[in-house]
């Protein structure tokens, strides 16, 4: 049995909740490692009537165990960047165009159609390896753009800072796409007035420069490029889906992807809206592998259902995508 993917991209609020609890079930019946979870944490199918009882499958096992629905091979295998000597966690994806989708259509959500823009990314350290799902997200996204200006930039800011003059006197719509440690070096040497770029920072200083809490980030790169603003993206290798922040690390999430979160001190109790905990994801889209996860960082949701990052739990491993603590 498989569930239809392309139903996944059609979810609404009113029948998130149904599609959720369909999903779960799949998800019991196929994932031999969730399904254990589950059973050991005396959760199983009569137990969850509704998205706030559903088990959450730490994060962590991604390290340890095959995380699939199913037995079909994968068509990709994501790997998390990790840090020196670290176990990283891996992703086998079955279906890529369930990811393509994904990505496509939340773009579309966010900041319209993709087509339209003009894509250039800052991703040094991570071109530099395989099985990067910021990489191939990027990849994606300049194969969706019409621009011929699209492109990667790695290390050589300086031709990327003529790309961004020369962009500056169009009217296209032109997004910076970078990791945190590249973005700064780039505003130290070109710093550059360009209103209406959008410069959207992917985390991750991987022991280049200090950590930064986001306002501190923040306020150095919004000056650097004239902008009044920086946006952010939240994904990892585990998912199939990103949030997107447009300033003050406020996230929105797709219609098929929602936050939950719990309680410091009882993982299986959601808390209320407003109170900071951990933060669990629901990726409807990660239907070939494990749509419920618990993760290391913590945030709290607003009622309108966007929400926000402020850190990691203590005893978390140091992931390559850092995040800064507020």
């Amino acid at each position: 049995m498989r569930i239809a993917a392309e139903n996944i991209f059609n979810i609404t609020n009113d029948s998130f909740e149904e599609s959720a609890l369909g999903i779960f079930r799949f998800q019991y019946e196929n994932n031999k490692v969730y399904q254990a979870f589950c059973k050991g944490i005396r959760r199983t199918p009569e137990q969850v009537k509704s998205t706030d009882t559903i088990p959450f499958l730490p994060v962590e096992f991604f390290k340890t165990h095959r995380i699939v629905s199913g037995n079909t091979n994968p068509e990709i295998v994501f790997t998390s960047s990790g840090t020196t000597g670290s176990i990283t966690s891996k992703h086998e994806v079955s279906d890529l165009s369930v990811y393509d989708n994904s990505l496509k259509e939340g773009f579309r959500f966010a900041y319209g159609n993709p087509e339209e823009w003009t894509f250039l990314f800052l991703l040094p350290g991570y071109m530099d390896r395989e099985g990067s799902s910021l990489v191939y997200m990027a990849e994606q996204l300049r194969s969706l753009s019409r621009s011929n200006s699209s492109g990667f930039y790695l290390r050589n800011h300086e031709e990327l800072n003529q790309q961004l003059l020369q962009l500056r006197n169009t009217d296209q719509k032109v997004m910076l796409l970078g990791v945190t440690y590249a973005l700064l070096d780039h505003a130290e040497k070109f710093p550059i007035h360009f209103p209406q770029l959008t410069v959207m920072e992917t985390g991750g200083m991987k022991g280049k420069r200090k950590e930064m809490t986001r306002e501190e980030l923040h306020s150095i790169l919004a000056p650097a490029f004239g902008v009044n603003a920086i946006h952010s993206e939240y994904g990892m290798t585990e998912l199939l889906s990103q949030a997107y922040s447009k300033g003050q690390g406020i996230y929105s999430c797709p219609p098929w992807m929602k936050i939950q979160i719990r309680e410091t001190h009882d993982p299986f109790s959601i808390a209320a809206t407003g109170k900071t905990g951990g933060i669990n994801i629901i990726d409807l889209a990660n239907i070939n592998s494990c749509s419920f996860i618990s993760t290391s960082d913590l945030g709290k949701v607003h009622t309108d259902g966007t929400f926000e990052v402020l850190g990691r739990f203590d005893h978390s491993d140091l992931r390559g995508c850092n995040l800064m603590v507020e």
